[in-house]
């Protein structure tokens, strides 16, 4: 089972179009309060019980600060049946540095 990733820029080019796409955030509460990309938090220990927030039929787009998360939290999503998944290569930290230099890092 391939890890499919996307860029930054990508993400940025599929928001900026207006794409159906649905940004899950595995990071923890206080870092989706120090900085976000306005998805949808499900910190990646919540992720068994909390699957059925996620559409199947909806391409996921999963993020943490720098992808080691998001990435296991992909496969397991993928593990479960999710065909559209991919993960943010770099997470909020290329965010923050290749789109949005104002954004609080950490």
């Amino acid at each position: 089972m391939n890890l499919h990733e996307v860029s930054v820029q990508e993400l940025q080019a599929m928001k900026e179009s207006g794409a159906d796409i649905f940004i899950l955030d595995v990071r923890d509460q206080w870092e989706f309060d120090k900085c976000n990309l306005g998805g949808h938090l499900i910190p990646i220990k919540e992720l068994p019980e909390r699957l059925n927030e996620l559409d199947p039929n909806k391409h996921i787009i999963v993020h943490c600060q720098m992808g080691g998360r998001s990435s296991r939290a992909a496969m397991f999503l993928m593990e479960r049946g999710f065909k559209n998944v991919s993960n943010l290569h770099g997470g909020i930290k290329a965010w923050a540095t290749e789109i949005d230099p104002n954004m609080e890092q950490y």
